[in-house]
C-alpha cells in the first residue's frame, strides 16, 4: 500500500496542481500612488529558487520589528488578543508570511469556501499595494477521513479523487479572480517533515504513542486554549472530541494514526499509518515560512480545535514559534440558517455560477465585512449582481467616450473632479487599513460613478470643462479601487455580455424572446394601445429585464426582479 501511495504521489508531482492564470490580471495591478494610466501586466509573484527549509526562530527573531514606511498604518483584528492591532511585519523590509488553511478535495467547493477565500485575496491584494512583498501559502488536505471515506463511497482511489477535486477547486478559485498563492502544498507530498514534528513533540514530552497512534497530551502544554479561550473542562469526551478510553486525556488529539485496512499509509517510527489532520499545518507552515510568522488565517469555525491544537503541535515542538496575528473569517448562513448539508442548503460554488457572473457572488461577498456572519439569499445576490453591472456599464461609457477623443488641453482638472478623486482615495484606505471594511470601500466608489454618469449623459455635465479628462481621471481611480478587491474585469463589455447571459438564463428566456417582446412592445406603443405596452414592460420587470427607452429606440438590460426591488431599495441605504 505504501508503494501505491508513493506511486500516486509521483504522478501527482508529474502533473502538479498548477494554479489557472486569471484573464483579469492582464490589467495592471495598482499598488498605493501607483499610476494606472497605461495598461501592464500584473507584477509577477517572487518564488524561491528552492522549497524553504526547517528552522527555529531565536526568541529575538521573533519580536515584532518596526514596519517600513507605508500609505497609512493597517489595522487587523487579532483573534487571539481579541482586539485590533497595528500590523508590524515580523521582518521589516522583507517578505510577509501568511499561512491560510486549505480545502479537504473531498467535494465541490462552496460559497463558504468562496467566504473565506476572497477575504484572504483581498488581504493578499491589499497587503500588495501597501508595496509589502507577501509569501502566501495555502494547502491542501489530500489525505483525510472525509477523502478515504469518500473514495470507498465511489470505489475511486483517493489520490485520484483529491487531485481532481483540488483542480475543480482551483477552477473555481480563477472564476472568482482570486490570486493564486505563492505556494499550494499538499499534505501526502509532506510526511518526511511531518513526521519530523511528531519526533520533536514526543522528545520534549508533549506526546505519546499507543498501538501505532501518537496522541499529543493536552495537560503537559498549560497554555491550550489560549486562541478560542476555551477550558479543558469544556472538552467534554463525546461532544468535540473523540471518545478513546486509550487518551490519557479526553482532549488528546492524533498526530499519527496507525493504518486501517485499505487505507493509505506511510512507515514511521511508530509503525505504518497517515498524519492526523491538524499536524499537517504546523509541518507544511514551518516548512515555508518558518516556525515564526506574520499571518495565519481560516474560518471561524477552525480556531477549535484545528488551531488551537495547531499553537499547542508548533510550541511543543519548537519552544520559540509564534504567529503574530491570527485572522478569522465569519460564518456564511443561508436563508437565515447554518449552511450544511444535513439541513440540504448547501451551496456550491459552481451551482451558483451557473446563474450568476462569479464576480457578482464575489461583489456579494465583499459587501460584508469579513469577520461578520453572511446571509446569502438570492435576493442579496440578484442586488450585488445589478450593482455589477450598473458599474461596469458605466466605466464601459466613459472608456468608449475617453478613447472617441484622446486629445488634452493641458492645465489641472476642476476641482469637483480632484475633490472626489481625493476623497475616494481616502475613503477606499481608510476603510481597507480599518481591518478590511470591504463595504465601505465599495461604497466609496459610489460617487464617482454618479459625477462620471453626469458627465457622460447629463446636459449640464456635457458642457462641463475638461470633461474628458475629468471622466479618464475618474475611471482611473475606480479602476484601481476595484483592482485591489478582486473585481477588475478583462474587459468590460465581455462581463457586460456574461451579466446579461446570465441574466437570460435566470429568467427562463433567450435574448431573441425579449427583442420579440420589445418590438410587440414598439407596435403597441405606436397604436396608443399604452395598456398592452405597459404590461409587457412589467412581464419583463418582473424577469429581471428592464427596458429603458432613448431616442435610438428601446434596450434592455439585466435588473433586480420587480417582486425583490424593496430588498434592493433597502440594501441601497
Amino acid at each position: 500500500m505504501m508503494a501505491a501511495a508513493a506511486a500516486a504521489a509521483a504522478r501527482r508531482a508529474a502533473t502538479g496542481l498548477f494554479p489557472l492564470l486569471l484573464s483579469s490580471q492582464s490589467r495592471a495591478f495598482p499598488r498605493h500612488g501607483e499610476s494606472l494610466a497605461l495598461p501592464a501586466l500584473v507584477r509577477p509573484r517572487r518564488l524561491l529558487s528552492h522549497p524553504a527549509k526547517l528552522f527555529f526562530c531565536s526568541a529575538a527573531a521573533s519580536s515584532n520589528g518596526a514596519a517600513p514606511e507605508k500609505a497609512r498604518d493597517m489595522h487587523l483584528y487579532n483573534t487571539r488578543s481579541r482586539r485590533r492591532e497595528p500590523f508590524r511585519p515580523r521582518a521589516p523590509g522583507g517578505e510577509v508570511g501568511m499561512y491560510v488553511c486549505g480545502v479537504t478535495p473531498y467535494d465541490d467547493s462552496h460559497i463558504g469556501h468562496a467566504r473565506a477565500y476572497v477575504a484572504f485575496d483581498v488581504l493578499f491584494r491589499y497587503l500588495r499595494y501597501l508595496d509589502y512583498e507577501v509569501r502566501y501559502v495555502r494547502n491542501f488536505t489530500d489525505i483525510d477521513d472525509k477523502i478515504i471515506a469518500r473514495a470507498n463511497q465511489l470505489g475511486e482511489d483517493p489520490f485520484s479523487l483529491s487531485k481532481r477535486y483540488s483542480d475543480d477547486f482551483l477552477s473555481d478559485m480563477a472564476h472568482l479572480q482570486c490570486l493564486p498563492p505563492s505556494v499550494e502544498p499538499r499534505v501526502s507530498d509532506h510526511i518526511d517533515q511531518i513526521v519530523t514534528m511528531i519526533k520533536q513533540i514526543i522528545d520534549n514530552g508533549c506526546a505519546y504513542v499507543v498501538s501505532g497512534d501518537v496522541y499529543f497530551s493536552v495537560d503537559n502544554f498549560p497554555e491550550y486554549g489560549k486562541l478560542s479561550g476555551r477550558k479543558l473542562d469544556d472538552n467534554r469526551a463525546g461532544e468535540r472530541v473523540a471518545v478513546d478510553e486509550r487518551k490519557k486525556n479526553p482532549a488528546d488529539f492524533a498526530l499519527w494514526k496507525a493504518a486501517k485496512d485499505g487505507e493509505p499509509w506511510w512507515d514511521s517510527p511508530w509503525g505504518p499509518g497517515r498524519p492526523g489532520w491538524h499536524i499537517e499545518c504546523s509541518a507544511m507552515s514551518a516548512q515555508y515560512l518558518g516556525n515564526s510568522f506574520d499571518i495565519h488565517g481560516g474560518g471561524e469555525d477552525l480556531i477549535f480545535p484545528h488551531h488551537e491544537n495547531e499553537i499547542a503541535q508548533s510550541c511543543a515542538a519548537c519552544c520559540d514559534s509564534s504567529i503574530n496575528y491570527w485572522v478569522h473569517n465569519g460564518f456564511v448562513n443561508v436563508n437565515g440558517q447554518k449552511m450544511s448539508k444535513s439541513l440540504g442548503n448547501f451551496i456550491t460554488i459552481r451551482k451558483v455560477i451557473e446563474l450568476y457572473h462569479p464576480l457578482a457572488l464575489r461583489m456579494f461577498l465583499l459587501g460584508t465585512h469579513y469577520r461578520s456572519p453572511i446571509n446569502y439569499t438570492v435576493e442579496q445576490l440578484n442586488v450585488a449582481s445589478d450593482r455589477l453591472y450598473y458599474t461596469y456599464q458605466t466605466l464601459r461609457d466613459c472608456e468608449e467616450s475617453t478613447q472617441q477623443d484622446q486629445s488634452s488641453s493641458g492645465g489641472s482638472l476642476p476641482f469637483t473632479t480632484t475633490h472626489c478623486i481625493e476623497k475616494l482615495h481616502e475613503d477606499f484606505e481608510t476603510s481597507m487599513s480599518d481591518d478590511l471594511h470591504t463595504s465601505v470601500a465599495l461604497a466609496a466608489i459610489s460617487e464617482p460613478l454618479k459625477v462620471m454618469n453626469d458627465l457622460l449623459h447629463t446636459r449640464k455635465g456635457k458642457k462641463q470643462e475638461k470633461r474628458l479628462e475629468s471622466l479618464a481621471a475618474l475611471e482611473e481611480k475606480v479602476r484601481m479601487v476595484l483592482s485591489v478587491l478582486g473585481l477588475m474585469p478583462s474587459s468590460y463589455h465581455e462581463a457586460l455580455q456574461q451579466l446579461r447571459e446570465k441574466a437570460l438564463r435566470r429568467a427562463g428566456v433567450t435574448e431573441e424572446q425579449v427583442v420579440q417582446k420589445i418590438e410587440e412592445r414598439t407596435a403597441a406603443r405606436k397604436a396608443k394601445q399604452f395598456g398592452r405596452s405597459d404590461e409587457i414592460r412589467d412581464e419583463l420587470a418582473a424577469l429581471g429585464v428592464a427596458l429603458m427607452d432613448g431616442p435610438d429606440g428601446t434596450a434592455w438590460r439585466p435588473s433586480v426582479p420587480a417582486s425583490e426591488q424593496p430588498v434592493a431599495a433597502k440594501s441601497s441605504t
